[in-house]
């Protein structure tokens, strides 16, 4: 999960900088933790410098982990557009009555996805997967007072894609899941928790995947590839201004110091990168 963006991290209340992971219980919202404010106590520890950055130097009044020959990763046109998957609208989750939230705010286009999980229990009916949404946004919007639920998208350990933050889901939406790094990314928390040995479900995987090739590919972006973006707050791994290279399918952990999206989760990146990048036909 990710942070507010700099816009919007103000609005939050200061709980939520202590606590970053919160995760729906079976019948109260306080009990379990789900990995949505970029903030993660246990991982605010890690060193500054885990998200593998170099030395910083000034660029442009800035400072900049940019490696030297870092290149984003970028293709012009639309040729390697994918298929969107489907993705269930937020109408079919959410609560009767629910309060519409404020106007949605859009970026220029996303330029990467960062991957959580809810740090929820995996033993669920995927039946049930529209009720742990509804508690996750009952705890982010209702208990926090967040303007919405805080991440792009959810999936269900069955495959199902969820449409969550609204705003539109082709659209780019800026989200309030990577604290520093909302701004031209999307997040997709996959339901459950990853942490090191705790098996991830194929399909889990592949619908993944099947949204960064088709999310990223709206902008030409190769999932396989990394990605210039500026740091909007201190609380990332990368101070306020700072340039850093991120991957284009990044876990939460890459941009804030936290474990999400659990160890188990993280290593299966690679796999769906790849899977990816050939759902685009690269």
């Amino acid at each position: 999960m990710r942070a507010l963006p700099a816009a919007t991290a103000h609005r939050v209340p200061g709980a939520v900088r202590v606590v970053l992971c919160w995760v729906p219980g079976t019948a109260a919202l306080g009990v379990l933790l789900a990995c949505a404010a970029g903030i993660d106590p246990a991982a605010s520890q890690a060193s500054a410098g885990d998200g593998g950055a170099s030395a910083p130097t000034v660029v442009s009044g800035r400072r900049s982990v940019m490696p030297a020959a870092a290149v984003p990763a970028r293709r012009a046109a639309t040729a390697f557009r994918a298929a969107r998957p489907r993705i269930v609208p937020r109408e079919a989750w959410l609560a009767p009555g629910t309060p519409e939230p404020p106007p949605a705010r859009y970026a220029g286009r996303v330029e990467a996805l960062f991957v959580h999980h809810t740090d929820s229990p995996n033993r669920y009916s995927c039946a049930d997967a529209p009720r742990i949404i509804r508690s996750l946004h009952a705890g982010q919007a209702g208990s926090r007072k967040w303007d919405d639920i805080g991440y792009n998208f959810l999936v269900d350990r069955c495959g199902t894609l969820y449409e969550g933050r609204a705003g539109g889901a082709e659209r780019p939406v800026v989200g309030a899941h990577t604290q520093g790094f909302n701004q031209g990314s999307a997040g997709v928390a996959a339901i459950g928790t990853f942490t090191a040995g705790t098996p991830v479900p194929r399909a889990m995987a592949d619908a993944i995947a099947a949204l960064a090739a088709w999310k990223l590919g709206l902008a030409g972006i190769d999932p396989r590839g990394s990605v210039p973006l500026v740091s909007s707050h201190d609380m990332s791994r990368f101070p306020a201004g700072t340039d850093a290279v991120l991957p284009t399918v990044a876990g939460h952990t890459d941009g804030y110091p936290t474990h999400c999206p659990g160890a188990a989760l993280t290593a299966r990146l690679p796999a769906i990168r790849e899977a990816a990048a050939r759902l685009q036909g690269r």
